[in-house]
């Protein structure tokens, strides 16, 4: 019996997210020159906040003494709309940070009228992660950002996420 049919999809051939949505996202890496990696930030952050319909979830997550942290802050239209902190005991970076934007990525599908998401992260790396469902450990994060995600670019078909 299947307790998760809503997850098919995420991991049948063709199905999956990055093969009937791959034009709706993309991943920006960090350049060699710091300089314009910030003025590319900048700019991000400039256009974001003048614009109605999209929304700014920065994210950042630590361990210390097997203590994960997790702090996302989602601005909107130049403000801050919500600052989450979490605190978790025995948990990997990755999870910390799969947690952070899942999170985040839910708290922007909730809010009406948003068509564009920009995720600001230090571990790019793994929000690449999230369409390889071959990371066994981590696949139940994966089908649930897939799943929060799929649910976002059906709302409109010019719905647009940023990594």
């Amino acid at each position: 019996m299947n307790f998760f049919p809503s997850f098919l999809s995420e991991f049948s051939l063709g199905k999956r997210l990055i093969d009937t949505f791959s034009d709706h996202f993309s991943f920006h890496m960090q350049k060699q020159d710091i300089k314009d990696h910030l003025h590319n930030l900048d700019n991000i952050a400039i256009s974001t906040s003048t614009d109605p319909h999209s929304i700014m979830v920065i994210l950042d997550t630590s361990i210390r003494n097997n203590i994960a942290t997790s702090i996302s802050h989602i601005h909107l239209y130049n403000r801050l709309i919500i600052k989450i902190i979490h605190h978790v005991v025995n948990i990997t970076s990755t999870e910390t940070e799969l947690f952070a934007i899942r999170y985040g990525i839910n708290q922007a599908n909730n809010i009406s009228n948003i068509k564009y998401i920009v995720v600001i992260t230090d571990f790019l790396y793994m929000a690449k992660n999230i369409f390889n469902l071959l990371m066994h450990l981590y696949q139940i994060y994966s089908a649930i950002i897939s799943w929060k995600l799929r649910n976002f670019f059906k709302k409109d078909s010019n719905n647009y996420i940023d990594f």
